[in-house]
């Protein structure tokens, strides 16, 4: 296994050529192949030692073409889950609110708009207007605190639907008042 390991490693550099067919951000492409890297690693020893053994570095190739073109491709892929979400995320803000349309995340404005701190205001005066606490404390603990419902629910013990009827009741108030 160390010897196809090592083959996979000394791929490195076609695998980044490669990727320039899909974007010129090196910072992606390096991401992207730290995570096709990985990928062989966690892969099946069987399933890579008979690709290995049936075609070689070439196989090797094919096969880690196929798993990075997915990686940028695919809206479920790791690299989008794990990189590309966040950052698209801010870049699509900053885009729209910045005049200069820089896509960089590293070109952020020094300040902060002023409305979207008021925004934010808003919420926790909604949120402290709530009826119930429960539903306050479920919403902070989603959206505030970053946490899943699948995780919210293993930490409260109170079941995933249960939390998702009180998160989106809280978020469509959170809606109409601000609206």
């Amino acid at each position: 296994m160390t010897e196809i390991y090592q083959a996979v490693a000394g791929l490195r550099s076609k695998f980044k050529k490669m990727s320039f067919a899909f974007t010129t951000d090196l910072n992606e492409i390096d991401n992207a192949v730290q995570e096709l890297m990985l990928y062989f690693l966690q892969m099946n020893p069987k399933t890579l030692k008979d690709i290995y053994k049936k075609d070689g570095e070439d196989g090797l190739i094919r096969y880690g073409a196929v798993a990075l073109r997915r990686s940028f491709i695919s809206p479920r892929s790791k690299l989008y889950y794990t990189y590309n979400k966040y950052y698209t995320h801010i870049n699509n803000y900053y885009e729209t609110n910045v005049t200069d349309n820089l896509k960089s995340i590293y070109n952020m404005p020094e300040v902060i708009e002023e409305y979207k701190w008021t925004k934010l205001e808003q919420i926790d005066e909604i949120l402290d207007g709530l009826e119930y606490w429960y539903d306050r404390e479920i919403f902070k603990l989603y959206y505030y605190k970053g946490n899943t419902l699948d995780s919210l629910a293993k930490k409260t013990g109170i079941s995933r639907n249960s939390l998702f009827t009180t998160i989106d009741k809280v978020r469509t108030k959170i809606k109409e008042e601000i609206e």
